[in-house]
């Protein structure tokens, strides 16, 4: 038996579980789950979903540090987001990678460094992200959904300075701040998204929206993404993969707009849910340069 909604959480009891969450009637968001029925054993080989339910107190990231096995992104993967961000619409998938430091939950702060505060050009990026179930090598695009685990929604915060002009280019250097891949709240199975190319993505920022898409605009789909990512490189279990923004990231924006200290970010995803983050400014310390 498959999960649904599988989520990470932290219980009345003071203990950390996963569990596969028991949503209210009218509702996808495991955001608003406020219990689970636990699950034992290893959720990427072997598992059993138990008739034991337990009350969710915080929800965690999905997947665990311990879990996760390597964090790809693409980047420019719709093309309104390669156009507001004056680039070429790619002939293949852009890719850059994140740290594993970078994944935080679906409630955590975002937290901005000193070093990313120079020049204030920090941004907000939606993005459906793919969790991989098993090791892919190779792949053929029209078998590529069945090494995918399920997905779930994450926010790609991105400090544009650094990603463009201080770091001559180099993407990830603006990308990799711990708690930078805020994702969540639940890890949503491919029995319940069966396509995931007709899912709305959207970002608020107190409140109010800024992006407004649907991932049937992607450029490089998630079966062509996970066929091409696994030539000559293979995908491993717990291998996440975040597949780009659409456009109204701040940087496209006119005048443009930076995430400011306390701002609240909710991203969310059809199917899935939300997840909401509030940014806070690292105070009394100074950047190293």
């Amino acid at each position: 038996m498959s999960f649904s909604r599988l989520v990470r959480f932290v219980s009345a009891n003071g203990k950390t579980y996963i569990g596969d969450a028991i949503l209210p009637a009218g509702t996808y968001d495991a955001r608003l789950a406020t219990k689970a029925k636990i699950i034992t054993g290893d959720i990427l080989s072997d598992y059993t979903i138990t008739d034991e339910v337990q009350d969710i107190k915080k929800l965690l990231s999905p997947l665990s540090w311990d879990q996760i096995r390597n964090v790809r992104c693409l980047g420019l993967n719709y093309e309104k987001h390669a156009i507001e961000s004056k680039m070429a619409k790619p002939k293949y998938p852009v890719l850059f990678f994140k740290p594993i430091t970078a994944i935080s939950g679906p409630t955590d702060p975002i937290p901005v460094p000193a070093i990313a505060q120079i020049d204030n050009e920090t941004d907000y990026e939606c993005e459906l992200v793919i969790v991989i179930g098993k090791k892919a090598s190779n792949v053929s695009e029209s078998d590529a959904l069945n090494y995918v685990l399920g997905y779930t929604v994450g926010n790609d915060v991105s400090q544009r300075s650094w990603q463009i002009k201080k770091g001559g280019g180099q993407w990830s250097l603006g990308k990799m701040f711990d708690g930078w891949a805020p994702i969540g709240p639940a890890l949503v199975s491919t029995e319940v998204i069966k396509d995931p190319q007709t899912l709305k993505i959207s970002t608020k920022i107190n409140g109010v929206t800024q992006q407004s898409e649907n991932t049937a605009d992607m450029i490089f789909g998630v079966a062509k993404t996970v066929s091409f990512l696994s030539q000559g490189s293979t995908l491993l279990p717990g291998d996440l993969i975040f597949t780009g923004t659409p456009s109204g990231v701040g940087m496209g924006r006119k005048p443009q707009y930076w995430l400011k200290d306390g701002d609240v970010v909710e991203v969310g995803l059809e199917q899935v849910g939300t997840i909401v983050n509030k940014v806070v400014y690292e105070k009394g310390v100074k950047a190293k340069l």
